[in-house]
């Protein structure tokens, strides 16, 4: 009998985790080297890409339009699986901003949803979805 392949995890990082992650030298910058070394595949929507990207230029984080480029082509689309939306999630989360990354976890079928938003987190799972803090994510790999 062949070995079993160990199926590779599939997550939605919501854009407060990426920022995080690619921004500030903290415990989350541990989840870049999580998709770089391929042990998750990290899913994004053009809605959640579009708030990342609105997001890194807000001017508290002073980072130019090159360097936002070059941040969004050297560490998210080399990895990152763009997936495209086929059903909108509405009214699940109690903030409506946050539904994009339910919408964009069940059209990736994605294994979990990384956020530090308690409007996501006290969900807890979302059909499929197990919705963890970073934290709890990272300590599935330890």
């Amino acid at each position: 009998m062949g070995a079993r392949q160990k199926e590779v995890i599939r997550v939605v990082l919501d854009t407060n985790v990426l920022v995080s992650a690619l921004l500030f030298k903290t415990a989350l910058s541990k989840i870049i080297a999580l998709w770089q070394t391929g042990a998750i595949i990290p899913v994004i929507s053009k809605a959640t890409f579009q708030e990342l990207r609105s997001v890194l230029e807000y001017p508290k984080f002073a980072l130019t339009q090159d360097e936002i480029r070059a941040m969004l082509e050297q560490e998210i689309l080399p990895f990152f699986e763009v997936i495209d939306i086929t059903e909108e999630v509405r009214g699940i989360c109690r903030d409506p901003a946050d539904d994009k990354f339910l919408s964009c976890a069940l059209a990736a079928s994605a294994d979990y949803l990384v956020s530090g938003d308690k409007a996501l987190t006290d969900l807890k799972q979302y059909k499929t979805v197990k919705i963890i803090t970073p934290f709890d994510f990272l300590k599935t790999f330890d």
